[in-house]
């Protein structure tokens, strides 16, 4: 008999960033897996302390039957008591980001070092977060996006986020980063998200008149050209608000720059220092110096860890695999 279910389920939470990190552990281990979306019903706010799919609607419920995968990949508080519930039906489990219930459950943790992770062997302490931008999808989107080298160089991606609960970006701080930017840099290949607010974004767009750009505004028509400015970046400058678009930028080989847009927690400080400490990045000052360092791959570096751990073992006696292993 063949397989029937693909050997890696992946809970994707609705929040894509959150989804994006376990997704992206599971592109990189180079097997099929299945993404499973988890929507949350009327019980989703709990903070439930146990294995339990009881804060999914009844469709997302619906999802979830034999036969098992051997492992789970899931991100986020609200996901761990559904991967945990697999875990009780001998599925393995990764889990990334803080849980809401006992780190000791999941076969493997996978935690930001800024996040003061517990020395314990089933916990993996890494810089940043995992996400979806892997050496091909970079090597890809040069390609794709070759048009970009008729920009001048230094060509300098601005990727600008915003606070997370909070109405946009103030436009006076964006505009701030922008005519930084064109004082320094070639060109500017600008991107804002969805946290950023049409305000910011447009005085974003009158700082960066004086140099030659393209900017991209979240919500415009055609195709995203976010990997295209990764790829072809010589620089790449992130304000502190946004750990994955931070962490996707370390992905790139050119120097990193934070810029402090101000109103920044603790929490993302000591990212910040950390990767400061690392090497891996350096905060925007009014001249930035260009530094050397090497791309930053943590997202294969789980991979890796999850197959050295034989967390994708199959045994035809293991309760997961019993409904898809040969016989």
């Amino acid at each position: 008999m063949t397989e029937r279910e693909p050997p890696v389920w992946v809970l994707a939470d609705p929040r894509a960033g959150t989804a994006a990190q376990a997704l992206g552990i599971a592109e990189r281990l180079g097997v099929p897996f299945r993404t499973v979306p988890l929507e949350w019903g009327a019980l989703g706010w709990l903070r439930w302390l146990w294995p339990s799919l009881g804060g999914l609607t009844p469709a997302a419920r619906a999802a979830f039957r034999p036969p098992w995968p051997r492992l789970a990949i899931s991100a986020g508080r609200r996901s761990a008591p559904v991967a945990l519930w697999l875990g009780r039906r001998g599925v393995r489990t990764v889990h990334c980001m803080r849980p809401s219930l006992g780190d000791g459950r999941f076969d493997l943790l996978v935690l930001g070092r800024h996040d003061d992770p517990p020395d314990r062997p089933n916990i993996l302490p890494i810089l940043g977060a995992t996400h979806r931008l892997s050496p091909a999808r970079l090597a890809a989107a040069r390609e794709e996006w070759k048009v970009l080298a008729e920009l001048p160089a230094p060509r300098v991606a601005l990727l600008v986020g915003g606070k997370v609960r909070a109405e946009g970006m103030e436009p006076a701080i964006a505009a701030r980063f922008g005519r930084r930017l064109a004082g320094f840099a070639g060109s500017v290949l600008a991107t804002t998200s969805r946290r950023t607010g049409a305000p910011a974004a447009e005085a974003l767009a009158q700082s960066l008149q004086a140099v030659p750009h393209r900017l991209f505004r979240w919500g415009d028509a055609g195709p995203n050209p976010y990997h295209g400015f990764l790829a072809w970046a010589d620089a790449v400058v992130v304000t502190g608000d946004s750990v994955s678009m931070l962490s996707e930028a370390l992905a790139t080989p050119g120097p990193v720059f934070i810029a402090d847009p101000g109103g920044l927690g603790p929490r993302q400080r000591v990212l910040h220092e950390s990767l400061y400490a690392a090497g891996q990045a350096r905060p925007l000052d009014r001249a930035p110096e260009p530094f050397a360092r090497s791309p930053l791959d943590e997202t294969g570096r789980v991979a890796a860890e999850i197959r050295a751990r034989g967390l994708l073992a199959c045994s035809s006696q293991d309760p997961a695999v019993r409904g898809w292993a040969e016989v």
